[in-house]
């Protein structure tokens, strides 16, 4: 008897091709379209007095897609955006794809030779740009040799008279057809944006990223984190960081709100949540924290629980009991801008919730498994790419592999070869696995503090270090030693009206650490943060080397 039919035997090939009927290149700019079909009258955009709908969204960016069309931006172009969360960086979202151009979102607080840089690398032809930031894009503009086009974001509560532009953005959508029959991308492999690394070591490396990526990134946001239909989604995290994680697309697909937020700090958080009854907000741990220690008088008039996805670190036990005790259900996220943000969740289980708070606290904190549509997170030694036992304890890399990874480095293929050497994007982040197979990061590569011969985790000690009363912010560096070659200083950023000098905190550390990594010194002030909330580790280093001892 003849075994079963394959491929092979042509039966499957005859007759079953691809068709246009049956197969669409993935997009996400199809979740727009459909959330102004099936939803046109619900509320889309809130951004102070104004509202948009589904319908008027879908019919502005259809303007801006047909607008930058009839001014030469063709497929494959690049158009770059510097603006905070307002409208037009969540239009632009799909605007700009929709003309088959790519989207380029900013760092608004880089300076104006790296964005002059990222403007020159990238080869944007069109840069708009909110009033606030101004200065900066007028300054890298004068920087570059091939004038491109600005289109000014004139955003009524941003500041006025900052114009440094062509036209504005309202008079740019003028120009548009709201019926602009834009199409998909003919490959779901064709470039949706253009996100650049922060460069610290170097020249930034600009990630290109896939419609294909971008559309199944957004559909995991919403399986782990079992969004519900039409969500109030708050950007308390920025827009031009990973593309929001994804997030324009996500609450597309669920024809949900944006509610843009100029600014990020815990009174409009707290007046947009009590306000607008806000469901879901991303953040890195900084902005919880700014929200939890608030004054009780901000969270008057707030009674329904919002979910949080938190990122950038660990948070620490203070910070989700913290959270807890004022609503704010923690959901903790681990990825890079190579990942599109989170591709990997502490996916809770049900058991953790009888655990006492700080026992679940430490699970909570892990990076966790993998996303939903990523294909895998491993952690393999460095060497061999040998799996690692699920001992919690042998460390070796963390790499990803799967649908949720980028194309490569915009014109670096010998950066794009070495992240994807063996076959696994590299992550340099070192971790163990946990016996039940969850991920925890033990540090950086090059946070590793090698005291003596002995290996020192830097995030085991800021741990330690907030779990003190008083400590709001920790960051733990090398510094320098003439005897150990280095050891750990503790750069530390106390609460509002705490005390604690060297002593106590030393004391402390002794108490829960072995003694060799107690940090030497301790350095009291405010911790540098991007824009995204992480602490610059590489000031905090270069500020070590400078210390006197």
């Amino acid at each position: 008897m003849d075994g079963p039919a394959t491929e092979g035997d042509g039966r499957f090939q005859i007759g079953l091709e691809r068709r246009v009927a049956n197969y669409t290149p993935l997009s996400p700019l199809s979740f727009l379209a459909r959330a102004a079909l099936v939803f046109p009258g619900r509320t889309s955009i809130v951004h102070g007095d104004l509202r948009w709908t589904w319908r008027e969204t879908y019919a502005r960016c259809r303007r801006l897609a047909s607008a930058l069309a009839a001014r030469g931006v063709r497929r494959g172009d690049v158009v770059a955006v510097l603006a905070p969360n307002v409208p037009a960086m969540v239009e632009a979202h799909f605007g700009v794809p929709m003309a088959g151009a790519i989207l380029n979102t900013l760092n608004t607080r880089l300076d104006a030779a790296s964005v002059a840089f990222m403007l020159r690398h990238g080869g944007a032809r069109v840069l708009l740009v909110d009033g606030e930031l101004a200065p900066v894009a007028r300054a890298a503009l004068e920087q570059l040799d091939t004038p491109i086009l600005v289109v000014d974001l004139d955003d009524p509560l941003g500041p006025p008279d900052t114009r440094i532009g062509a036209l504005t953005y309202e008079a740019l959508l003028a120009e548009g057809d709201p019926d602009h029959a834009w199409e998909g991308p003919p490959d779901e492999w064709d470039a949706i944006s253009l996100n650049y690394t922060s460069g610290t070591t170097g020249d930034p490396k600009g990630v290109v990223i896939a419609h294909r990526s971008a559309y199944l990134n957004a559909v995991s946001n919403v399986v782990c984190w079992s969004m519900p239909a039409h969500p109030t989604y708050l950007w308390t995290l920025p827009l031009f960081h990973c593309n929001g994680w994804c997030f324009p697309w996500t609450v597309a697909l669920l024809a949900g709100v944006n509610v843009c937020l100029r600014r990020v700090d815990a009174a409009p958080i707290l007046d947009a949540i009590r306000r607008h009854r806000v469901t879901h907000m991303c953040g890195a741990p900084i902005v919880y924290a700014n929200v939890v220690a608030a004054p009780e008088e901000m969270r008057v008039g707030i009674d329904h629980t919002v979910q949080g996805m938190v990122a950038g670190a660990a948070p620490p036990a203070a910070l989700i009991e913290g959270a807890e005790r004022i609503g704010i259900h923690l959901t903790h996220v681990y990825g890079l801008t190579e990942v599109l943000g989170p591709a990997a969740v502490c996916a809770p289980q049900a058991e953790w919730a009888d655990l006492p708070l700080e026992a679940r606290a430490e699970k909570l904190a892990r990076q966790g498994v993998t996303y939903p549509l990523q294909e895998a997170m491993e952690v393999r030694d460095p060497a061999t790419l040998a799996p690692v036992p699920w001992d919690g304890a042998t460390m070796g890399e963390i790499v990803f592999r799967g649908n949720i990874t980028m194309r490569g480095y915009l014109s670096n293929p010998d950066a794009s070869a070495r992240a994807f050497e063996g076959g696994w994007f590299h992550t340099g982040d070192l971790a163990v696995v946990d016996p039940d197979g969850y991920v925890r990061i033990r540090d950086r590569s090059k946070d590793i503090i090698i005291s003596g011969g002995e290996n020192i985790a830097s995030l085991e000690v800021e741990e330690a270090l907030h779990r003190h009363a008083s400590v709001f912010g920790a960051a733990v560096v090398a510094q320098p030693d003439p005897k150990w070659g280095e050891t750990p200083c503790a750069f530390i950023e106390l609460k509002p009206g705490h005390a604690a000098d060297a002593d106590a905190l030393r004391a402390h550390c002794r108490a829960q650490l072995a003694h060799y990594k107690v940090p030497k010194r301790f350095v009291f002030g405010p911790l540098p943060r991007t824009s995204t909330g992480k602490i610059q580790k590489h000031v905090l280093r270069e500020a070590a080397k400078e210390t006197d001892r």
